[in-house]
């Protein structure tokens, strides 16, 4: 008998195989050619199978053909089982054919081959005739079979249909029942092999639910110890994985867990008696497959170990711990295997679920292969190992007892904190979310208290937890268009971001709690390894501060993203709990974190939140949490106000239990509190606390800005508020009426007044109080609400502006100082002040009652203010007001203080101060009514009080009577001068402080020297001119006078100038003067004959005053050069009038022509500056050498080529008077130069007439008043 490859026709280009036929030659032309496969391998059915049974073919030919007929069922399975399914005789023909080659070949790998083939060509027909046919052989072959080791190819041939076709557990069961006793027979035979099989079968009808069921009395009666024996005493790996196999199959099922477990406990309690060896427990028999040194093996035994673990931790485990499993466990996480890394971490976190799991030290032993198996896998890109690792690391964080120290070392401790920041930063949410919640586990006192503790690694893993959040809640949602899946995706995000965000919180707030337990331990302060001299930032009060600053820029903007999603009341819970907890945390920052809250709207978050979750006694916890927050809160922000006094320590007190009774019962949204506060029926005691409460919330938030309720509902709630307490009598505690009155202060609408009966209640209530400042709350408003209403503005105005100004803070300094750029911008709060003194005049007198008696800072502050409020109003009119209240002022301060004036007060001097600068206000020309002198002559009589050392007294005081005898009308003037001449007190304190001119001991002062010389000057010369009586002469040194310009003091220009003025003043009057006696400083020594004509001056004293004037000039200070320059032709004049000789001759001096030169060279026409033109003048009238005609000639046609409109008055005065000068005395003797000079003048002439005076040329020199035309003329 042969098989031969026939040829057989098919298309051209077709492999070998395709070519070829596989035939039994002898039997095959019988066969119909339905059988030949059309496809490779080209097989005839009908030749197999007659070939197989076959004596004569060789077992390598059957074994041949039985391969290509695999090929075949595998490559075209359809194709052959519908040619083997055409005759249902034929089918089962083949089956038995099969059957029997199987059972009667010794050959294992023909066996094999049978028994794939068969299992394939059973599964493929899928015909229920076939398989019980074949069922039935098997049956039949076990129970004929005379030897076990006969039935192994049966044994396996039927594991693999049951595997292939799992029905058929069913089908065996219910139908061949009596094979379970041939199965039992097959484990009890001593081959491995056969017992390999029998457990392969079991296991694949144990894993049928219903064929469990029914085999369990047959496992409980008979399968249960001879399993368990032989998988004890199992040695190959076939027969321990199979083994294994069927294990896990029986531990799906309670019932056989707890027969294998009562088994196993009975063993074990046997160990202990002495005698012959006994059963295994399968915990050890599991443990020595786990320390084994096959993966596959430690890998069933672990899957085992957790299938047993699943039915009931609390009852099973304690067998496994006390077989020292989990030491096993731990030393295999360092495998490198993933699967069994895996399988490990699921049968951990199952142990840790019993306590004595930790009792026994195995997480102590076991925690630092944890850690380095989390670092290891988290390299990996195996997700699941990431999670279940996290699962297992927080189980144990979780679960493990404070008294028993799971991190015996920091290095351990460090490196999990590391892990946990790889693991938190993973871009897998789960893994990220799973290694936050084993961060939260971590951060307990006990697993952080091996010192030192690394502060600095939880800050870092804190930023990365953080983070991660914060990155996930910025990520955009993937909303589509339309449709409800859409939405439902949206929300589900929505709920992950959530979820994710609380195990985030809930980590931050275990750090908060860390922090604050390790308050009270002196170790944990600081590194106790640091050296004593070394910084370290390593330290508790670093990481506290560390919480506050993360809470604010990481947490808290995080929450607020996600509310505007979603609201969870657990998570609020958690959140609020981390802001209560930071006051705590960081004590010296809570009042400034509690302002930024309250300016960030918690006030109203909060009450929101209790109003949304906490009404009708739901979410108490959260309600809870919530009131504590506020009442800490609202403590902190009114025991360090910013705009109020603080309370004192009994209010507080008082006020922190109001909040801590009444917060918890207020979970009502703002408009339904307005409604309670507004209510005016009798209102019970624990009603009023809320009302209290609800107050000092609304003022609090009010305070920064958080205006969650209308201001007109609430300016109304609050009016019945404090009407209510009125009708019943009651008088609300200071902080409750400060909120009251604040609120109304900043909900008054602008036309809209209050009603009289709540201004009669508010006042009634104020005068209950000790005092204004208890309820006093710095604010424009407030201010306006005291003093826009007379009846509260009398009784109260003063105090309550002397508060105002006591809480400014503005910079009132500048605001004094006006530059040339214009006048500062006024605040928000003057700004109102302002407008209540525009709309409420009688507010100035107040102001100036305040200048008087309120301590110096703030009587500076109000001067200030009406300096500026004078200056930028000066349409209204209030200088008769001001004037006639500053008299009454002063009459009462002489009167009551007439010896020592300047004891009185010591704001006296800044309410001279303003008197003259209402003197200022009144324009030049204007007569000194009855007002004004009587100001005047107290203002005289109060200088005769003073000393010279009362500078600050004196020094606005000269200012005023200056002004009073410049800027008024001649004939005012002369009264004015009158009324000083006639204070012999005023002309002795003038003589006393001239003579400290020249003392460097007791000097009064620049400023008061200055004043004082021209206030003496303008007295001479109103005397002189008016020929006024003169009560008191003033005795003046003429050598000092001169001495003190020669040297005079450094950075003194004014003093030189006053002084100048006075000289001048004198010259003028040719030292004839009856007030000022100008006389030496000592014994007069014999003069020449030519210093008697120039008497009181000599000759080298008339020359020394010239040098020293011209050296005044050459530094080009616009006043000095003025005063100068009138000084010299004063100066000149006497001369003159005494010996024209003495007065050509110091014109002609040729220095003179150097000074000229000097000024001149100091730009293009700096001849067009009045002292220079003056200058020039005077040499021309005097005929000096000092001018040629020539240079006249050149600056006048450079003055004929000059802008005159861009001419100050001055000049162009100083420039006519030049032209006439040089006309008059005929210096030009080209004529056309004479007409072009006449012309000018004729150009000149109009405009100069048409100059009028100054209105107000009265200036303020560093203090000192100042007439410009006095010093000019």
């Amino acid at each position: 008998m042969s098989v031969r490859k026939a040829a057989a026709p098919g298309p051209q280009g077709h492999g070998r195989e395709e070519e070829a036929a596989l035939l039994f030659e002898r039997v095959h032309y019988r066969h119909d050619p339905r059988w030949l496969l059309p496809v490779s391998p080209r097989l005839c059915l009908a030749c197999v199978l007659e070939l197989l049974p076959e004596p004569g073919v060789s077992l390598v030919r059957k074994k041949h053909v039985l391969s290509c007929f695999r090929d075949a069922l595998v490559r075209h399975a359809s194709l052959v089982t519908q040619q083997v399914a055409q005759d249902q005789r034929v089918c089962i023909r083949f089956i038995s054919i099969l059957f029997e080659v199987l059972c009667n070949v010794e050959d294992g790998s023909v066996t094999d081959l049978c028994i794939e083939v068969l299992t394939q060509l059973v599964t493929q027909l899928k015909l229920e005739q076939t398989i019980h046919c074949l069922l039935d052989e098997c049956h039949k072959e076990l129970l004929n079979m005379p030897s076990m080791r006969g039935s192994l190819a049966t044994l396996t041939l039927l594991g693999k249909l049951v595997n292939a076709i799992p029905a058929l557990a069913d089908k065996l069961v219910m139908e061949h029942g009596n094979l379970m006793e041939h199965l039992l027979r097959g484990l009890v035979y001593p081959n491995e092999g056969v017992q390999a099989s029998v457990c392969y079968v079991y296991g694949k009808l144990y894993s049928s639910p219903m064929a469990a069921e029914v085999l369990s009395g047959h496992f409980r009666e008979k399968l249960c110890p001879l399993f368990l024996s032989t998988l004890d005493s199992a040695q190959t790996k076939e027969l321990q994985i199979n083994c294994l196999g069927l294990l896990r199959q029986l531990l799906k099922y309670d019932l056989f867990v707890s027969m294998i477990m009562n088994k196993s406990a009975l063993a074990e309690s046997a160990e202990s008696v002495e005698g012959p060896p006994r059963e295994t427990s399968l915990p050890l028999m599991l443990k020595k497959f786990l320390l084994s040194r096959d993966e596959t093996l430690q890998v069933a035994s672990t899957h085992c170990i957790t299938a047993v673990l699943v039915h009931s931790p609390a009852k099973h485990a304690p067998a496994f711990i006390h077989a020292d499993i989990p030491e096993f466990l731990f030393e295999h996480l360092s495998s490198s295997s993933e699967v069994l890394v895996w399988s490990v971490y699921n049968c951990l976190i199952l142990l840790a679920e019993e306590p004595l799991f930790f009792s026994k030290c195995h997480t102590v032993y076991g925690i630092e292969s944890v850690v380095r198996s989390l670092q290891g896998s988290l390299k990996m890109n195996n997700v699941e190992l990431h999670k279940q690792g996290l699962l297992l690391f927080a189980e144990i964080l979780t679960r493990q007892p404070e008294e028993i120290k799971l991190f015996t070392s920091s290095a351990t401790c460090r490196d999990a904190g590391r892990a946990l920041r790889e693991a938190v930063s993973s871009p897998v949410l789960e893994v990220a979310a799973e290694a936050v919640k084993a961060t939260s586990a971590f951060l307990r006192k006990d697993h952080q208290s091996s010192p030192p503790v690394q502060y600095r690694e939880l800050q870092a893993l804190l930023e990365a937890m953080l983070g991660r959040c914060a990155d996930l809640s910025q990520t955009p949602l993937n909303r589509r268009p339309l449709g409800h899946a859409s939405s439902r995706d949206s929300e589900k995000a929505i709920l992950r971001r959530g979820n994710f965000l609380l195990r985030t919180l809930e980590g931050f707030r275990n750090a908060c709690r860390l922090a604050l337990e390790f308050q009270s331990e002196p170790l944990a302060q600081e590194n106790p390894f640091t050296a004593p001299s070394a910084e370290n930032e390593d330290t508790l009060g670093a990481f506290s501060e560390f919480l506050l600053s993360a809470c604010d820029s990481l947490c808290i903007p995080i929450v607020m993203r996600h509310l505007e999603q979603a609201t969870h009341p657990v998570l609020m819970e958690v959140f609020i709990s981390i802001l209560h907890s930071l006051f705590v945390i960081v004590p010296h920052m809570k009042e400034k974190f509690s302002k930024k809250l309250a300016a960030s709207s918690f006030i109203r978050l909060t009450l929101e939140l209790k109003a949304r979750f906490c009404s009708g006694l739901r979410h108490l916890t959260l309600n809870q949490v919530c009131s504590s927050f506020l009442c800490y809160m609202c403590l902190n922000l009114l025991s360090a106000p910013e705009k109020t006094e603080p309370p004192s320590q009994e209010e507080l007190s008082a006020v922190s239990e109001l909040l801590q009774h009444g917060l918890p019962q207020i979970s009502s949204r703002g408009p339904e509190s307005l409604v309670f506060l507004s209510d005016q029926q009798y209102v019970e005691g624990a009603a009023r606390q809320r009302q209290y409460c609800i107050l000092l919330l609304f003022y609090l938030a009010y305070i920064y800005e958080d205006r969650f309720v209308s201001e007109a509902e609430l300016f109304v709630a609050v009016q019945s508020f404090l009407l209510s307490l009125r009708d019943q009598g009651e008088q609300p505690p200071s902080m409750v009426f400060r909120a009251s009155i604040y609120l109304l202060a900043v909900c008054q609408d602008k036309d809209k007044a209050l009603d009289e009966s709540v201004v009669t209640a508010v006042r009634t209530f104020l005068e209950g109080i000790l005092d204004l400042h208890l309820v006093y709350t710095h604010h424009p408003l407030l201010l306006k609400l005291f003093l826009l209403y007379p009846e509260l503005m009398s009784r109260f105005g003063h105090r309550v502006l002397e508060l105002w100004f006591s809480w400014e803070e503005s910079s009132y300094e500048e605001l004094d100082n006006i530059s040339s750029a214009g006048q500062p911008t006024l605040s928000a709060s003057l700004r109102t002040l302002f407008h209540i003194i525009r709309s409420s005049p009688s507010v100035l007198l107040i102001l100036l009652d305040l200048v008087y008696s309120s301590r110096e800072d703030t009587a500076r502050k109000v001067l200030i203010v009406l300096r500026n409020f004078l200056r930028r109003n000066e349409d209204v009119q209030v200088s008769g007001l001001i004037r006639g209240h500053f008299l009454l002022i002063l009459q009462r301060l002489l009167v009551e203080h007439g010896a020592s004036p300047s004891k009185a007060s010591g704001n006296l001097p800044l309410l001279l101060s303003l008197l003259f600068l209402v003197q200022l206000r009144n324009e030049s020309e204007q007569e000194l009514d009855s007002m004004a002198m009587k100001l005047l002559h107290q203002v005289s009589e109060l200088c005769g009080k003073c000393s010279p050392t009362d500078a600050d007294i004196l020094q606005p005081s000269f200012n005023f009577l200056y002004w009073s005898l410049h800027q008024t009308t001649s004939g005012s003037q002369k009264r004015a001068a009158a009324v000083l001449l006639s204070s012999t007190a005023l002309m002795e304190l003038l003589e006393k402080i001239l003579a400290l001119t020249w003392t460097e001991v007791d000097s009064p002062g620049t400023a008061l020297l200055c004043s004082t010389w021209l206030l003496t000057a303008s007295c001479s010369a109103q005397q002189h001119s008016g020929n006024l009586q003169v009560h008191q002469t003033l005795s003046v040194e003429l050598d000092q006078v001169l001495n003190t310009l020669n040297f005079p003091k450094k950075k003194a220009v004014l003093l030189s100038a006053a002084i100048l003025c006075f000289l001048r003043t004198a010259l003028q009057q040719g030292f004839s003067s009856a007030l000022v006696a100008l006389v030496p400083s000592g014994p007069r020594l014999a003069s020449a004959p030519e210093d008697s004509v120039l008497a009181p001056l000599r000759t080298s004293q008339v020359l020394s005053l010239v040098i020293r004037l011209q050296n005044l000039l050459v530094q080009k200070d616009p006043l000095l050069s003025q005063i100068c320059v009138g000084c010299l032709e004063a100066l000149f004049d006497y001369l003159h009038a005494r010996s024209p000789d003495v007065a050509f001759h110091v014109a002609s001096q040729p220095w003179n022509r150097f000074l000229l030169f000097t000024l001149l060279d100091s730009g293009e026409n700096s001849f067009l500056r009045p002292e220079i033109l003056k200058l020039m003048t005077l040499f021309v009238r005097f005929q000096s050498s000092v001018l040629s005609h020539e240079e006249v000639g050149h600056v006048l046609r450079d003055a004929t080529l000059a802008d005159l409109s861009m001419l100050s008055s001055s000049t162009l005065q100083a420039l006519h008077s030049f032209f006439l000068q040089v006309q008059s005395m005929g210096l030009l003797a080209d004529p056309s130069t004479a007409q072009t000079l006449q012309a000018s003048l004729e150009g000149l002439s109009p405009r100069v007439s048409s100059i009028r005076p100054t209105p107000q040329d009265m200036l303020c020199l560093g203090g000192v008043a100042v007439s410009v035309s006095h010093i000019r003329d």
